[in-house]
C-alpha cells in the first residue's frame, strides 16, 4: 500500500498531531511539497501533502484561510503539514476552522521535525510500496508463465483472476469467448463481444476500459497479437483499478497469451506448406501417402466425410454476369454478427473468413485443412461440424446485410461447398466446390451447396448471356417466319414439346387438327434443318424455349 496521512502520523519519528480531518486520514499520500507561496495550487497536481510554515499567509484572517483551503481542496491536496514554533506557537484557529469546515486533514508538526524527514519518510515509503509491487509482479509472472507451461490459457486465466482479485476471459478473433475464469465471469465476459470486436477494428496493440463506478466492475480489454490485425483479445474485470502490482500480472499474461496465441510466421508457412501437399495427394488419389505426411497434424480428418469448400473474394472475379434477384433475407444466427464484424475488418476477405472457420473449429476441436491456392481459399472440414456451421452463418450475415438489389461487394467472399466424401473422391469433391462456386457467383449468393444444385432445378442455370446468346440463335428463325402471320411455329413448337410428341394431346391444347400440327412440325424442321426425331435436338429446343421464356 502506498503512504498515508495516517501511517505518517503513526510514524513514531514524526510525531505528527492531527488537528482536523481526523476521518480522512486513509487517503494516500503521492509526494510530500513545501510551498510558502500564498497560492500554490498553480505547481499541484493532486495527492500532495502541503508543508507550510505560514510565512506568507495571514493565517489568524477567518476569511483568507476559507480562500486557502478551499482551493487547496479543489487541486486535490490530501493534507496540509503546519510548522509551530516558527513563525506561529500554535496553529491559528481560523486556519484549524477552516480546514475542519474544508475536510482537509490538519496536521501539527513540532518544531523539531524537519520538513526534510517527512519528505524522507514518504519518499521511502513509496519507495517500499514500489519494491512490493515489482516483487509481487514477479512473483505473479513466475506463477503465470508455470501455469501457461502446465494448464495452457485456462490455468493462466485462473492465475490472474486470482492476482487481480477479480475474474479474466479469452476471446478469439471473432469476439467470442474462449475461456474464462472463475466460471461464474462467463456470462459478464459474453455482454463485452461488442466491444471486443470494436477494439479488434483498431490497429494492435490496442485497449480500452470498460465500465467504471456507475458498473459492476472495471474492465479492461486487450488486443492480443503481434500483426496488424488481432488474433485474440483479453478482459480483465476488477471492482476497482489496477494497482502496480496487478499492472504487472497484467502486462505478463498478455505477453504469456500472445506466445500461445500468436504462432511463428515459419511455423504458420510451414503448416501451409503440408496442407497444400496433403490437398494435392487427396485430389491425386493417394489418400493414404496423404496420411502419412499429415500424420495427427490434422486429426481424424482424413478418415472420415468431410466438406471440400473453395473460397474466392468477390474482387478477385474477372468480370461480373447478371445475378438473379436475392431472396428476402434470412434470418441471421446469433454467431453471423461475429462472422460479419470479422469479414469487414482488415481489408483481407479471404483472411478474415479464415479466421471465422478456424476460430469456430477451434472452439469445438475439430482438426481443419485450409490451403491457400492463388487468390481462392481451399477448406476441408469435418462434415457437420462447427467449421461447416461457421460457413453458413457467415453466409447469412453477409447476405442479411445486403440489400435485396445490391450486387457482391468486393470485401465479400464467394463459396462453392462440395457434398460430404470421404478421402478417396477428394477429386470428385473438388470439383463439386467448384461448380458450387460458379453458380453462385451467377446467382449473387455467398455460398451455394452442391448438394441444393441437385435438388434444385436446371433452369436458373439458363440466365447465363451465352446460354441465352445460343437460344436466341436457335430460334430466330421461327420467330422470323412468325412475325410475318404465316403460322406460329414457336407456341406449336412448345406445345408439341410439352407434351412429349403426343399429337393429339398438342392439337387439343392448341385448339388445331392434329393434321395441322403435323405440317407446323415439318416446317420447323425444313426452317431449322434440324430432325425432330433426334432426342439431343429435341432437349435443345426445349431448353432455347426456356431460356428465352417467349409467350
Amino acid at each position: 500500500m502506498p503512504p498515508t496521512l495516517a501511517s505518517l502520523v503513526h510514524h513514531s519519528a514524526l510525531k505528527l498531531t492531527v488537528r482536523a480531518g481526523e476521518d480522512r486520514l486513509d487517503v494516500p499520500v503521492r509526494w510530500a511539497h513545501v510551498s510558502e507561496l500564498a497560492d500554490p495550487v498553480p505547481y499541484m497536481e493532486g495527492g500532495e501533502l502541503l508543508l507550510i510554515t505560514a510565512l506568507k499567509l495571514d493565517a489568524e484572517n477567518p476569511d483568507a484561510m476559507r480562500r486557502y483551503v478551499k482551493r487547496l481542496v479543489e487541486a486535490g491536496v490530501v493534507g496540509l503539514g503546519f510548522a509551530v514554533g516558527v513563525n506561529y506557537e500554535q496553529i491559528p484557529e481560523a486556519l484549524v476552522e477552516a480546514a475542519a469546515q474544508e475536510g482537509l486533514p490538519l496536521l501539527e508538526v513540532p518544531r523539531r521535525t524537519p520538513f526534510l524527514a517527512i519528505s524522507k519518510a514518504v519518499s521511502a515509503a513509496i519507495a517500499a510500496d514500489q519494491y512490493r509491487a515489482v516483487t509481487a509482479g514477479f512473483a505473479a509472472q513466475r506463477e503465470l508463465t508455470r501455469q501457461a507451461l502446465t494448464s495452457g490459457p485456462e490455468g493462466l486465466l485462473a492465475a490472474l483472476a486470482a492476482q487481480v482479485d477479480g475474474w479474466a476471459a479469452l476471446y478469439d478473433a471473432s469476439g467470442a469467448v474462449v475461456a474464462t475464469a472463475p466460471e461464474w465471469a462467463v456470462r459478464r465476459a459474453a455482454r463485452l463481444t461488442e466491444d471486443v470486436r470494436r477494439l479488434r477494428e483498431r490497429s494492435a496493440p490496442a485497449s480500452s476500459v470498460v465500465g467504471g463506478p456507475d458498473h459492476e466492475d472495471r474492465v479492461e480489454l486487450h488486443s492480443l497479437g503481434t500483426g496488424r490485425r488481432p488474433r485474440a483479445a483479453l478482459a480483465v474485470g476488477t471492482a476497482a483499478a489496477l494497482g502496480t502490482a496487478e499492472r504487472y500480472a497484467v502486462h505478463s499474461a498478455i505477453a504469456l497469451l500472445t506466445l500461445t496465441t500468436e504462432r511463428s510466421r515459419s511455423l504458420h508457412a510451414a503448416e501451409q506448406r503440408i496442407g497444400a501437399a496433403v490437398l494435392r495427394m487427396l485430389l491425386a488419389g493417394e489418400p493414404d501417402h496423404a496420411r502419412a505426411v499429415a500424420g495427427d497434424l490434422y486429426g481424424g480428418l482424413l478418415d472420415a466425410p468431410f466438406r471440400m469448400l473453395v473460397a474466392e473474394s468477390a474482387s478477385a472475379l474477372s468480370a461480373r454476369v447478371p445475378t438473379e434477384p436475392h431472396p428476402p433475407a434470412p434470418v441471421v444466427p446469433s454467431a453471423s454478427a461475429a462472422a460479419l464484424a470479422a469479414a469487414d475488418a482488415g481489408g483481407d476477405p479471404l483472411g478474415a473468413f479464415a479466421e471465422v472457420v478456424e476460430s469456430a473449429a477451434a472452439r469445438a476441436g475439430e482438426a481443419l485443412l485450409v490451403v491457400p491456392e492463388g487468390e481462392r481459399l481451399v477448406v476441408l472440414a469435418g462434415d457437420g461440424g462447427a467449421a461447416v456451421a461457421a460457413c453458413g452463418e457467415y453466409a447469412a450475415a453477409v447476405e442479411a446485410g445486403r440489400s435485396e438489389q445490391a450486387a457482391a461487394d468486393e470485401d465479400e467472399v464467394v463459396l462453392g461447398m462440395s457434398a460430404p466424401v470421404g478421402p478417396i473422391a477428394a477429386a470428385a469433391a473438388y470439383k463439386q466446390a467448384e461448380q458450387a462456386l460458379s453458380v453462385a457467383r451467377r446467382r449473387g449468393r455467398v455460398l451455394v451447396e452442391h448438394e441444393q444444385l441437385a435438388a434444385g432445378s436446371v433452369l436458373p442455370l439458363l440466365a447465363d448471356d451465352a446460354v441465352r446468346a445460343f437460344a436466341d440463335g436457335l430460334l430466330r428463325a421461327l420467330y422470323e417466319h412468325d412475325a410475318t402471320g404465316r403460322g406460329d411455329l414457336v407456341k406449336s413448337l412448345r406445345a408439341w414439346l410439352s407434351r412429349h410428341g403426343q399429337w393429339d394431346a398438342a392439337a387439343a391444347d392448341l385448339g388445331v387438327h392434329r393434321h395441322t400440327l403435323r405440317y407446323r412440325m415439318r416446317r420447323v424442321e425444313e426452317i431449322l434443318g434440324r430432325s425432330l426425331d433426334d432426342a439431343d435436338v429435341r432437349m435443345e429446343l426445349w431448353l432455347a424455349l426456356k431460356a428465352t421464356s417467349a409467350d
